[in-house]
């Protein structure tokens, strides 16, 4: 039977160019994320199978790729259920919460974490997505102040400015509020996450077509005109005091609304120039495990990139579920679309600025072994002055060859001839 020359499905080979562009990437994300502070962590792409199940991961738990015990104990398997331990991290929020409660006593309190890594998720593959994806992650654990939603936005606001990304979009909401909003209606509160995720939609069918949905729901009538009304005001309000003063002050602590206001007013003032930060009560962020603020980046630029391209928020209860409730550590993350961002660069025809001189050598074959001895040490003593030489047996197409290289980057070509 013939081998298959091409990738599995969703699963990206990287070219030359490809990589520089994300060695580029990645040398960025680490120093201006270093510069505020986060380390540099690594966890294992196989996770534990019970964590990963754990109804953390929302709809991601779905997407698992599971793995196959192995030996004797594969064979001592009776159902589907037992015949896995373990599967591919779907995120890196799951391995970190547990990594942090395996390591808290060597750590600093509060942490800073940063990751970078491969994820894998059983997805309908398309542009910019993929089911083997590099993930970037910051998190802060065990800071409870608005200080650590704050920095993660600042940080990546900064990130993405250095990348280049352009003007983009802040959004900012609470998950306390959109239970506060769906409080306010009086809807049963075990239709909270049904509510969320027709809400979630509402980027792509606007406020008539998320109230058509709730109509289907069977809600109360004055409820949904109530709710829509909100979201239809929600763009009025420059904080998030005013939207709470006018339609949930009763289904909410004052504090939350205060506490949003603190981080809208602080990173505005950091961002200013590169972007908006607005307040959004229809902003969801779908995982299950988010408890407080939440937020997404978005380009201003929408018509070519309808996704997001960062989000992320408060999971202040995750930790605890890793140690039975002993260990209560706030925490607090943001994800970048690596994938994303590196499609969008790659889309501007982003090209690397190459410091020093490239040179290749492309030598005449049948050179006698004193010709290329005296070749190699001149092309060593160029390397060590920091150039970036290659050498090459010369190709019958000399032209296509020279073509080529010239594509990749070098700048003179030394042809040795005898």
């Amino acid at each position: 039977m013939a081998m298959i020359k091409t990738p599995v499905k969703g699963m990206p080979e990287q070219l030359p160019s490809d990589m520089e562009i994300r060695e580029y990437a990645l040398r960025l994300i680490k120093e201006t994320y270093g510069n505020f502070g986060f380390s540099l962590i690594e966890t294992p792409v196989i996770e534990h199978i019970e964590n990963l199940t754990n109804k953390q991961g929302g709809e991601n738990e779905s997407l698992i790729f599971k793995i196959l015990k192995r030996g004797e104990k594969l064979k001592e398997a009776d159902n589907g259920e037992e015949l896995c331990d373990s599967g591919l991290r779907y995120d890196l929020t799951v391995p970190l919460s547990r990594f942090y409660v395996n390591n808290m006593n060597i750590l600093p309190y509060p942490f800073k974490a940063l990751q970078i890594g491969s994820s894998f998720r059983a997805d309908k593959p398309q542009k910019g997505r993929f089911r083997q994806f590099t993930q970037c992650d910051i998190d802060i654990i065990g800071d409870g102040s608005n200080l650590a939603e704050i920095e993660l936005i600042s940080a990546t606001a900064e990130m993405l400015h250095r990348l280049g990304m352009g003007n983009f979009k802040i959004r900012v909401n609470d998950r306390r509020i959109l239970k506060a909003m769906v409080a306010a209606c009086g809807f049963d509160s075990g239709k909270y996450d049904d509510i969320c995720i027709v809400l979630d939609k509402m980027d792509k069918i606007g406020v008539d077509g998320v109230e058509e949905l709730l109509r289907k729901m069977e809600l109360n009538k004055d409820g949904i005109s109530k709710y829509c009304k909100m979201l239809a005001d929600g763009t009025e309000y420059d904080m998030c005091g005013g939207f709470v003063g006018k339609h949930v002050k009763d289904s909410i602590d004052s504090a939350i609304a205060d506490n949003m206001d603190t981080i809208l007013s602080c990173v505005r003032a950091i961002v200013e120039g590169r972007g908006e930060v607005v307040f959004d009560p229809s902003l969801v962020r779908g995982m299950g495990y988010y408890t407080g603020p939440i937020f997404e980046i978005e380009l201003i630029d929408k018509k070519n990139y309808s996704f997001s391209i960062a989000g992320g928020g408060r999971y202040d209860e995750m930790i605890g579920k890793f140690s039975d409730g002993k260990i209560a550590a706030p925490a607090c993350g943001f994800s970048i679309g690596f994938e994303r961002i590196v499609t969008i660069l790659k889309d501007r025809g982003f090209k690397i600025e190459r410091g020093g001189e490239s040179i290749a050598y492309l030598l005449k074959p049948g050179l006698n072994t004193e010709r290329v001895r005296e070749v190699i040490v001149e092309v060593n003593k160029l390397r060590d002055e920091g150039k970036r030489v290659l050498i090459s047996p010369r190709a019958k197409n000399i032209k296509a060859q020279i073509e080529k290289l010239e594509e990749y980057g070098y700048t003179r070509i030394v042809k040795i001839d005898n």
